[in-house]
């Protein structure tokens, strides 16, 4: 399997990494909890017909340490709406996982012609008293691969340091992620992105896996029916909050399938 073309963005001074591979129409990923520290199966099956583009937000895995100049929820928001422009995605599709679904949903609002479609997988950014999410925050980091993936072994190897990086670099690294996270998401996760999903226009997915232990299973019908545009569900069988680790195939048919 071929690496992907790995190339560089500027944020305010900081680089930022942006992968490509395969050819076709583009689509666009932010990724979910942790970043991508590694290329996945999920975006090999997507650039079998498509040029995947893939942007790292700040902070996580790739995106060095531009995190630390976002303040606000708004800061973040109009961050990754600067990253989808300057890695060429104006106009394609979107998909984002927890963690970048909640600002791919953000761009999809406020930019309404930026995006042609959208796939939320298990987005991040909702908060329901009556049934609120798991709070990510109060689990350790060795909590992470059991909370996020119904096989954790899949969370695993995505984080396990390669042979030819420095164990504590990459230790850093990925706690960075973390505080990502947490500058974009503390303390319960709520960035009232409910108000603004009736703002989105445009034919969306909404992709969450049966064994989600983060998001409940009813946000999935919250946000379908919260949204002005076309909106499906589909749920993955036998994977977790981070579905496209768990199933990579199933879950990147479903949104092939949905956007074609």
């Amino acid at each position: 399997m071929s690496e992907p073309v790995a190339t560089s963005i500027d944020l305010d001074g900081h680089s930022l990494r942006v992968w490509s591979k395969g050819s076709g129409p583009k689509i666009g990923f932010f990724a979910g909890w942790g970043g991508l520290p590694r290329w996945i199966p999920f975006l090999d099956a997507l650039a079998e017909s498509r040029t995947v583009i893939v942007p790292s937000l700040p902070g996580f895995p790739g995106g060095g340490r531009a995190q630390l100049d976002l303040d606000s929820h708004l800061d973040w928001v109009v961050a990754a709406r600067r990253i989808f422009v300057a890695a060429g995605l104006e106009g394609a599709d979107l998909v984002g996982s927890s963690v970048g679904g909640g600002l791919a949903a953000e761009i999809a609002a406020l930019w309404p012609d930026s995006v042609r479609g959208l796939a939320l997988i298990s987005p991040l950014g909702l908060y329901r008293d009556d049934e609120p999410p798991a709070d990510v925050f109060a689990r350790r980091a060795d909590e992470y691969a059991g909370l996020l993936c119904v096989d954790p072994d899949a969370y695993r190897a995505l984080k396990a340091a390669p042979d030819d990086v420095e164990a504590v670099e990459w230790e850093i690294e990925q706690a960075r992620a973390s505080e990502a996270a947490a500058r974009m998401l503390w303390p319960i996760g709520n960035t009232r992105l409910d108000r603004r999903l009736p703002m989105i226009s445009r034919k969306t997915l909404i992709v969450q896996g049966d064994g989600d232990r983060v998001v409940p299973r009813s946000y999935s019908g919250y946000i379908a029916g919260a949204i002005a545009g076309e909106a499906r569900i589909e749920i993955i069988a036998a994977a977790g909050h981070l579905a496209e680790l768990d199933k990579p195939r199933d879950v990147a048919k479903a949104i092939l399938d949905f956007m074609n």
